[in-house]
Order: structure tokens, then C-alpha cells, then sequence
């Protein structure tokens, strides 16, 4: 989803200037409403909101598995932005009126709404090893995932979750101008789909804070891969739980941050 915006492209290396006119990823407010409760505003880019709630819910706590979502809604608002419903049974709508955030975020900040540092640093699940990987199956992924990442290549202005085989073949791909969202939707889109995150891994085109390493731990991934370095919170959650943490990945080196199950340490190309 994009919009079109008149531009001038400045001379700089060249003399002359040239009007042009340049695709934007688009960027609104996305309002989630859980059981008729404000829960979260966030800013996003509207497209697969279905997969964004599904994936919003599972990571926040508020359900363990998609069954548990009695109905969900999308709606454009004629005012601007757009809302998500979802009806929950009332335990998930307990859950939502215990950790309702009041204002709005950017991007899933991740830290809105929580009232004290305990909450941020609540102890993670344990990931387990679940497939044999080889180092190559990470440049196989960053290879092939470019072309599927059409608002990327559109507007240069959007971020990219990926589901990837063991052997890195891509099996979904999310786009959104938030890293957490793009996330949250592949996340949704795998419960969709009716994937276990447990047998891939994902790829992030995104710097790796510590909320992606949360979101992937808590769906059960055991392999993170990001294009981009990991901030020390993100490395020290990934050790905790047990997930290999790969970041600065490109087709030929990446930096392995964390491996307890020795999934790529121990494989040589």
C-alpha cells in the first residue's frame, strides 16, 4: 500500500535538479479494540490487519492459539486509520483489561503499558532445537527474499519478516513501515496458515531490538536472523531462552550472536 508524493531529486553528484514523483509506504494509525476495549494504537501500514491481530494477540499473552479468537473485525474509519476488533472469551478480555495501554505507540514499542522494569524483564519460555540447519540455508534466504518484498522495492521505505524452511526456502513474507509489525503479521500469518514456528526460522530486514527476540521466543522459533546488529538486551533475552541469534547477515558472512544448540557453530561449509 503506497501513496504518491511530488518530490525534487537534488542535484548532487550531477548538476541539475528533476522533479519526480516518489511512492511512499503508507503510514496510519491502526486502532486494536479486545473485547470492545481500547487496547493499543499503533502505526502501521494497512495491509493483512487480520494476520497483524492474530499476531498482536499471540505475542502480547492475550491468547495462545487463534481458536480462542471469537470473531475479528477490520475496519477503515471515514476519519482516518483503521480499527481492528477482536472478541475474545473472557479470560483473554481479563488479560486486556489488566494490561490495557492508554496512549498511543510507534512501531509496537513494546514497553508502553508496562508499569514496572519486572514486567519488561519477565523471564522468557525456553526454545528448542527442532530441525537440523546448515550456515548456507541463511544465504539461500537473503538471496531469495528481495523480490518478495514488493512495498520494499516500491518505496525503499518498508521492513520484511520472513518464514524460512531449514533449507531457506521462503514460505512467507510481511511487509510493514514497523519492524514489530511486519513481525506480528508473519506470526499471524503462520497461526493462519496453520504453521508451527518451531520448524523454520525467521529473517528480519531490521535492526534486532529486544522485542523481536521476545515475539520469536514466545511463538517458539529457535532461529533469528536479522540484516542488521542486535542491541545487548536483545543478545542477552536470545541467551536466556535458548535461541540461536544470528545478526549482520548477508550472502556471504553473518555474525552468530548466540547458539546453544550449536545449530550453526558446528556446520561448516
Amino acid at each position: 500500500m503506497v501513496q504518491n508524493h511530488p518530490a525534487l531529486r537534488l542535484g548532487l553528484g550531477h548538476p541539475g535538479d528533476e522533479p519526480v514523483v516518489r511512492a511512499l509506504a503508507l503510514e496510519v494509525p491502526v486502532a486494536i479494540e479486545v473485547c470492545g476495549l481500547s487496547y493499543a494504537v499503533m502505526m502501521a501500514t494497512p495491509s493483512d490487519l487480520d494476520d497483524y491481530a492474530l499476531g498482536f494477540a499471540l505475542s502480547e499473552g492475550l491468547i495462545e492459539n487463534i481458536e480462542e479468537v471469537l470473531d475479528l473485525t477490520v475496519h477503515e474509519l471515514e476519519s482516518g486509520g483503521w480499527v481492528v476488533r477482536l472478541n475474545l472469551p473472557p479470560a483473554g478480555a481479563e488479560k486486556a483489561m489488566a494490561r490495557a495501554r492508554v496512549r498511543v505507540t510507534e512501531s509496537s514499542c513494546g514497553l508502553c503499558g508496562m508499569d514496572n522494569i519486572a514486567q519488561v524483564l519477565r523471564p522468557l519460555p525456553r526454545v528448542e532445537q527442532a530441525f537440523a540447519m546448515r550456515r548456507e540455508a541463511i544465504s539461500a534466504a537473503l538471496e531469495a527474499l528481495p523480490p518478495l518484498q514488493p512495498l520494499s522495492q516500491e518505496t525503499g521505505g518498508a521492513h520484511a519478516a520472513a518464514f524460512c524452511a531449514p533449507d531457506g526456502t521462503i514460505l512467507l513474507v510481511r511487509e510493514d513501515v514497523g519492524r514489530h509489525n511486519a513481525l506480528d503479521k508473519l506470526l499471524g500469518s503462520l497461526a493462519r496458515a496453520g504453521r508451527s514456528a518451531r520448524e523454520g526460522f525467521i529473517l528480519l530486514t531490521a535492526r534486532c531490538s529486544y522485542e523481536l527476540v521476545e515475539k520469536t521466543v514466545r511463538a517458539g522459533c529457535p532461529v533469528l536472523v536479522t540484516i542488521s546488529a542486535p542491541t545487548s538486551l536483545a543478545a542477552e533475552r536470545a541467551a536466556a531462552a535458548g535461541l540461536t541469534l544470528v545478526a549482520l547477515a548477508r550472502p556471504d558472512a553473518a555474525l552468530l550472536i548466540n547458539d546453544p544448540a550449536r545449530m550453526l557453530a558446528a556446520t561448516k561449509s
